[in-house]
């Protein structure tokens, strides 16, 4: 209930803030209608020449794209703006202040800095996922919905793990910021199935930037395609990079030295 209150706090004041600037809705939203209409037109062109894409069906590759923009919402949303703010506030000497309050401080740098007006990536994904499932029709049940939603929060853990073990890594380097583009790009490849890409990028979207078990892995349990033991797999890759993730914090720790120190 805690962890709860402080996240309320924090995602108020982001809100707060934004609303200061209302102008920043329609631009955002602008660019976020703008890439959905370029995914979508990607599809349009690739599947009026095919009927499928590498075994994946037009309202499965659908549901993968909306997959794409919610997970990405929810990235930009908050673990991005968040973790960006921990690099500076070390580069600055400014965490100080994180670290005194008390609460978890790995908890407190992961919800620091809200952008409201990335949740229209988020909307627009949601919309999406509901077309597609539309589309699937009954195919579509509870159990793989359940399964949907499990591969789904696994890949975020996933995702938000691998941006703090890179965030941390401000403790011993000094730009950063160039290791966080390299994600994004990479990210974007998640647009289209993980299995369409040469073996050695498909082994970097898995193991060395994961992003195939943001997008393609939860695409997958909708389709039907994820396997019990591969959803276990990728519980277990969570659970094990969570921890990772935090122990590698805790190491950054010991090295800081701010304002005060």
């Amino acid at each position: 209930m805690k962890a709860l209150k402080l996240f309320w706090i924090f995602f108020r004041v982001g809100v707060l803030g934004e609303l200061a600037y209302p102008a920043n809705f329609f631009l955002q939203l602008f660019e976020s209608l703008l890439d959905l209409g370029t995914a979508l037109g990607g599809l349009a062109v690739v599947f009026a020449y095919t009927q499928t894409l590498g075994g994946w069906k037009p309202d499965e590759v659908l549901a993968l794209v909306g997959v794409f923009f919610l997970v990405g919402g929810v990235i930009r949303l908050i673990i991005q703006p968040s973790l960006e703010r921990l690099i500076e506030a070390v580069g600055e000497g400014t965490l100080d202040f994180t670290l005194t309050k008390p609460a978890d401080a790995q908890f407190l740098v992961s919800i620091q800095s809200v952008e409201i007006w990335r949740c229209t990536d988020i909307v627009l994904g949601a919309i999406v996922l509901g077309a597609a499932l539309s589309r699937l029709g009954t195919r579509v049940g509870p159990g793989r919905a359940a399964v949907f939603a499990a591969a789904l929060l696994a890949g975020l853990v996933i995702v938000y793990s691998f941006w703090l073990i890179l965030a941390t890594l401000s403790f011993w380097l000094v730009r950063v910021q160039n290791i966080l583009v390299i994600f994004q790009s990479m990210y974007e490849a998640g647009r289209w199935p993980v299995g369409l890409y040469p073996r050695w990028l498909r082994f970097a979207l898995r193991f060395l930037v994961p992003v195939a078990f943001a997008t393609t892995v939860p695409a997958q349990a909708l389709a039907g395609r994820l396997s019990a033991s591969a959803l276990g797999a990728e519980a277990v890759l969570a659970v094990f990079l969570f921890g990772a993730a935090r122990l590698f914090w805790r190491l950054g720790l010991r090295r800081y030295a701010g304002a005060s120190a």
